[in-house]
């Protein structure tokens, strides 16, 4: 499965204190349309993201600039940064392989 929802960008994007405030488990993307790491990950993502449903997906445009990004200190694309209630408790940066995306949710 290919993950299709777009790239919330830089008006759509919640803030920092909207992200810190989420409740549950939530699954932050950041990277780029036009980025080939970025499109390279996406069916990883998408199997994994079907195997374990209980994930809140947001996609997030990143670049130079980008508030939320630097929030989080992104330097490579695509990164994931996973939320419990608004605190992070796992990163990884440009995965590969549904197993290893797998591993980072079920922790």
């Amino acid at each position: 499965m290919r993950v299709t929802t777009p790239y919330l960008g830089e008006t759509e994007a919640p803030s920092r204190a909207e992200v810190d405030a989420l409740p549950g488990l939530t699954l932050l993307e950041f990277g780029t349309s036009w980025c080939g790491h970025c499109r390279a990950a996406q069916p990883a993502l998408g199997e994994a993201l079907e195997k374990d449903v209980r994930w809140r997906h947001i996609r997030l445009e990143d670049g130079p600039g980008r508030a939320l990004g630097r929030s989080f200190r992104i330097k490579l694309w695509p990164t994931l940064v996973l939320l419990r209630d608004g605190h992070e408790v796992a990163r990884l940066v440009r995965p590969m392989q549904a197993q290893d995306i797998l591993a980072a949710l079920n922790a």
